[in-house]
């Protein structure tokens, strides 16, 4: 005799959906999944003390965005307050705390909960995951018929591996796990690293401390801020770039003027997609431009552009805008250094050439693991572990989810991020995308949802057709490769609107299975893009239709 669910023909199966993070990923997930299936059973397992992610974990001295603050923001959640162009990480918590609170995210967080191993069980089609209370080192079990990884990229640091770093005997600090009571006046610091950290940090400690060492491993383009001129029709140029008050009111009280404002910043922020292929006007435009502005800021100093510029195109590294770091390295109090370190010793750093640099404290701003291997084990149909079928390259479709790892999601996956153009418009899409397919198999009663090989191999394919061509692919050291220098890009999005247009379709698991990515994508860029248009501006959701969906039982 057949047996029935207890519920509704059109009520939709019941679901659970844990969610492993609570940065910006995990709190829309915590917005939109209650929103659009409010039957759905959602929990968020946090490993810290609260919400927020990067910006929660991160609190060094210049912490703060290089995207402009009204385009990093959610698009349903404007903030018309901001207090400067690039908001401070600070600020930037407090507007995702204040986004969790009015949607009532924390009702499905569980902090403290660190994700220790997932696993798939095909006799219940379930994901079954471990999680480990930080507090207490307790572990146990929780399950769910879909896993959303929303774990990020910028929360992994490492120590870098310098022999003696940690016989230091002085104050050793990583900018990604700041002490914030550690006073550093008057201090001789060593900080080693010229990423995106050690550029906000440098000039961010220079008036407090003694002396700086600056340990720098390559040479880095130094961009102008992005839109940075938006900021100076309204305002004299400043290294904190305060919004003025009247500004800040006429955003609060005329709301089109507000929308129009922000339509144009992020439209803006697209339409210099173009300088990522060389020999195109505005590769040699962009290219120029950076060169000279760093060449004015050094102002007496012509000797150091040469020890800064690279040999390779403005963009293969993430272009990092450092307000106030060129002028802060050629300030007496800081000595740049090129030499490679060798050794770290109970007093201080010992560089290659044989110098002895003693020091009172050592600020290591030398990133993260932004490689995609697990944070913890993941193990799909068959036991297969998720490092072991990525390997070397992780593949995907859409960025978004994997063969062999069904009902199971990314947010900010492989080959997502933008090079250019806001992260938050990405992570909202992708968020939206994995709602739709989550509604579809609660309506259609759909127990298992995974994308095909093939769609997984056209999407990985299309990838590695798509970068040649491009900067990307240039002789430089980058996190957006799968190697330091010659691998495969496995972070970046091949293109720029076309994923919007993807995310933002209907998912149609029926639609012409042989349809094949590069069909669907072409170059890379969008007719909006292509025409100067701005993509925010359109009210019709893209014609496409997304594919490769293979639905079980």
């Amino acid at each position: 005799m057949a047996t029935f669910e207890a519920r509704a023909v059109d009520e939709g199966r019941k679901v659970k959906v844990i969610v492993i993070g609570g940065g910006i990923s995990g709190i829309l997930c915590g917005i939109r999944i209650p929103q659009y299936i409010p039957s759905a059973e959602l929990v968020i397992y946090d490993k810290n003390e609260d919400i927020g992610g990067t910006w929660f974990e991160n609190k060094y001295p210049g912490l703060a965005c290089d995207i402009p603050a009204h385009s990093y923001q959610a698009t349903f959640e404007p903030n018309p307050s901001w207090t400067t162009f690039y908001a401070a990480g600070s600020e930037i918590l407090k507007y995702w705390h204040g986004v969790a609170q009015k949607y009532g995210v924390r009702n499905y967080v569980v902090s403290n909960s660190k994700v220790e191993k997932a696993t798939w069980d095909e006799s219940s089609s379930k994901w079954t995951v471990e999680i480990k209370n930080t507090l207490t080192n307790e572990v146990h079990t929780d399950t769910g018929d879909f896993v959303i990884s929303a774990t990020g990229t910028l929360n992994d640091w490492r120590w870098p591996t310098i022999k003696g770093l940690h016989d230091f005997k002085g104050k050793l600090l990583h900018t990604a796990s700041w002490d914030k009571e550690y006073d550093y006046s008057g201090k001789k610091v060593a900080v080693i690293g010229n990423g995106s950290s050690g550029i906000q940090v440098i000039p961010a400690i220079l008036p407090k401390v003694a002396t700086i060492d600056h340990y720098v491993r390559g040479k880095t383009w130094i961009a102008p801020g992005f839109l940075s001129e938006e900021y100076t029709k309204d305002h004299a140029p400043s290294i904190d770039m305060q919004f003025s008050e009247e500004l800040r009111e006429k955003f609060r009280t005329d709301k089109e003027f507000y929308l129009q404002y922000r339509k144009n910043m992020d439209g803006k922020l697209s339409s210099i997609h173009g300088f990522v292929y060389p020999g195109t006007m505005l590769y040699r435009l962009v290219g120029g431009g950076i060169a000279k502005h760093m060449e004015a800021r050094l102002g007496t100093h012509p000797e150091m552009m040469a020890r800064l510029k690279p040999a390779f195109s403005p963009g293969c590294r993430r272009l990092t805008p450092g307000p106030g770091y060129l002028e802060a390295i050629v300030d007496p109090k800081v000595n740049y250094i090129n030499d490679p370190i060798t050794e770290i010793s109970l007093t201080g750093v010992i560089t290659a050439d044989g110098t002895h640099r003693e020091v009172d404290a050592i600020f290591c701003a030398t990133g993260f693991n932004t490689s995609f291997t697990g944070r913890f084990p993941v193990h799909g149909r068959n036991g297969m572990s998720l490092d072991e079928r990525w390997g070397k390259y992780p593949d995907t479709y859409l960025g978004l989810c994997t063969d062999g790892f069904p009902n199971m999601f990314f947010v900010l996956g492989p080959n997502t991020g933008p090079s250019t153009g806001s992260l938050l418009l990405i992570i909202e899409k992708q968020v939206d995308y994995i709602v739709e397919v989550l509604k579809k198999t609660q309506r259609d009663a759909v127990l298992v949802v995974e994308p095909k090989k093939t769609s997984v191999k056209n999407f990985s394919d299309y990838c590695q057709s798509y970068f040649p061509k491009t900067i990307f692919m240039e002789d430089c050291r980058s996190w957006y490769k799968s190697e330091k220098a010659g691998g495969k890009v496995t972070a970046l999005w091949p293109g720029l609107c076309s994923f919007l247009d993807l995310s933002g379709s209907k998912v149609c698991p029926q639609l012409t299975p042989h349809q094949r990515i590069n069909v669907a994508l072409g170059e890379g860029t969008s007719m909006p893009e292509m025409g100067g248009f701005r993509l925010w501006l359109s009210k019709q959701k893209s014609t496409r239709l997304a594919w490769g969906w293979l639905d079980y039982r």
